[in-house]
């Protein structure tokens, strides 16, 4: 439930737990005011305390800087002032970098509105035909504009009542009539006292050994997870979780925040000179910049918040029972899924369409249901070294081709799946001999490669589409009812022949865009697919990837 008091001009955001409060100043700055269990009544304004030290009241413009430095934000901007972690910089066609967003107006609603082109929580409407339907989900919107930038940006919270969960995103509308230029753009931010000797809890690793639980104290200055590698990563995830010394499974207060979003990413956790915490999650800046030409939008990705006053335990609780009914669409989320066997340890490159055959049928004894045949099925595919990009069935190997293998495993009684890593190109392939340009690279510059791969330029709308049509030709081809999407190396040497100078720090977030949408193409075309992301195991293991797969494989 979501309620607004006019008199004290405070939102309410009330899950089944927990309780979030907004409040709007007399000029319009927005401030947090507090997040924890629930609170019966409104009554929070003077936790704004702009009266009182270190707080400057706005109003005195002669010590402005001082009020922007320690006010308790909900978007903090950069380059007034505020020289703590910034959430939003815009820089105007003159060259500088300066924005100030004071509250417009606002509405409330039920459900929740989709997030153009990302992967983000959903309300379905069944979900909505209940008795409570009106206030277990609701949406508060609050428009904040930049009279000198032109912009409008939308604050998009929304409450899940039942999970104890909330959502935030941000959009920017260019209403002026400038170019401008998004450096930076979070998602979501909190700030709070540093009261406790908090502990922040992040969930690092490496290949084969993702996402372990690592707790350090925090203190004055800055820690936090990123990653710039072009996916989520292995190394870091995009969750962050503030927690009281002592925490554990059934006590203990828990603040975290998980990033829809399978890209470059940053949470940080700052502790600033006034003994306040500003916690913060989005899109990482490094390498980032975006166009924003006039009547043009930029929506930001989302981030999951909850509290917990029950420690880590109903933390997960919470966040697995949200995403199992808000975040994963699949017809299979709810089912047993098949026990399947993969080729790939048994016989690597070295495969003929007997000897897949024979594994299946010794699978098949066993009880095994799914038999999924990995990388080397396409071009000239004998190492690693060659013909990513080359979807063409390799009929040497496969006998009969590639439908005379699916119907030969469907009458042994399995279902049949495949292998792509649709993203990537290999130097020595018929695709990179016909269009070098499609390979992101930077010109002059002899490539990096990773697994002797490169990465096709999918900010390109014909690549994109040939990296779509490559996957659905085959799964039009024969009755296949799993794909394993892989993805084998890391983004490097960030240059776009398409984008080119204007637009290049545009690539890596209209890259993860790109693999949304053929992801989605590929499971609205083929609604009985079974998809499950890979990314040399779990280095895409994100929030984001599981909108549109119900399962993400491992290292």
């Amino acid at each position: 439930m979501i309620i607004y008091d006019e008199k004290q001009h405070i939102f309410q955001l009330n899950t089944k737990s927990t309780s979030y409060m907004i409040g709007i100043t007399p000029e319009g700055y927005l401030g947090h005011i507090y997040y924890g269990e629930r609170l019966q009544h409104i009554d929070g304004g003077y936790l704004l305390r702009t009266e009182e030290y270190p707080y400057t009241p706005e109003r005195n413009k002669r010590e402005k800087c001082v009020f922007l430095e320690s006010f308790p934000m909900e978007l903090p901007s950069g380059g007034i002032g505020d020289f703590r972690e910034s959430c939003l910089d815009i820089r105007d066609e003159y060259g500088c970098l300066g924005t100030e967003i004071l509250y417009k107006e606002h509405r409330i609603y039920s459900g929740k509105t989709p997030l153009e082109g990302l992967p983000a929580s959903f309300v379905t409407a069944s979900q909505m035909d209940t008795e409570d339907a009106g206030t277990a989900v609701q949406t508060l919107e609050v428009i904040c504009q930049d009279r000198v930038l032109g912009v409008e940006v939308v604050l998009s919270y929304t409450a899940f009542e039942r999970e104890d969960v909330i959502t935030r995103s941000v959009r920017v509308d260019n209403r002026g009539e400038q170019t401008l230029t998004i450096e930076k753009i979070y998602s979501a931010c909190l700030d709070m006292d540093y009261e406790e000797d908090y502990e922040l809890l992040t969930l690092p690793g490496a290949w084969a050994r993702e996402r372990r639980i690592q707790r350090r104290r925090i203190g004055y200055g800055r820690q936090s997870a990123a990653s710039i590698r072009g996916e989520s990563g292995h190394q870091e995830h995009p969750f962050i979780a503030l927690v009281t010394p002592g925490t554990t499974q059934t006590r203990g207060d828990v603040y975290a925040m998980h990033f829809v979003y399978s890209g470059n990413f940053l949470g940080q956790v700052e502790v600033s000179q006034h003994d306040m915490i500003r916690m913060t999650m989005g899109i990482h800046s490094y390498e980032f910049g975006w166009k924003l030409t006039p009547g043009q939008t930029f929506q930001a990705p989302e981030v999951v918040l909850t509290y917990s006053s029950e420690g880590l335990g109903k933390m997960t609780r919470s966040l697995h029972d949200f995403y199992r009914e808000h975040l994963i669409r699949s017809r299979y989320k709810n089912t047993e899924r098949p026990i399947l066997i993969n080729n790939w340890e048994a016989t690597y490159f070295d495969f003929t369409t007997e000897k897949l055959l024979d594994i299946a049928q010794t699978a098949k004894d066993c009880g095994i249901e799914l038999f999924v045949m990995d990388d080397g099925w396409f071009g000239r595919r004998n190492n690693d070294e060659s013909s990513l990009g080359d979807w063409y069935v390799n009929e040497e190997k496969l006998t009969g081709g590639l439908k005379h293998l699916v119907d030969s495993i469907n009458k042994i009684g399995m279902k049949f799946g495949i292998w792509f890593e649709p993203e990537m190109i290999s130097p020595d392939s018929d695709l990179f001999r016909t269009h070098p340009d499609w390979m992101i690279q930077i010109p002059g510059r002899e490539p990096t490669l990773s697994r002797a791969q490169g990465v096709l330029d999918l900010s390109n709308p014909e690549v994109e589409e040939y990296a779509y049509e490559s996957v659905a030709h085959i799964l039009r081809s024969a009755p296949i009812m799993y794909v394993k999407w892989d993805m084998n190396r890391q983004l490097s040497d960030l240059g776009s022949a398409y984008l080119g100078k204007e637009h290049g720090q545009e690539l890596l977030h209209r890259y993860v865009l790109a693999v949304y949408r053929m992801q989605e193409r590929l499971i609205t075309e083929f609604p009985d697919l079974l998809l499950e992301n890979c990314s040399g195991g779990g280095g895409r293991f994100d929030p984001g990837m599981l909108y549109y797969s119900p399962q993400i494989w491992c290292s």
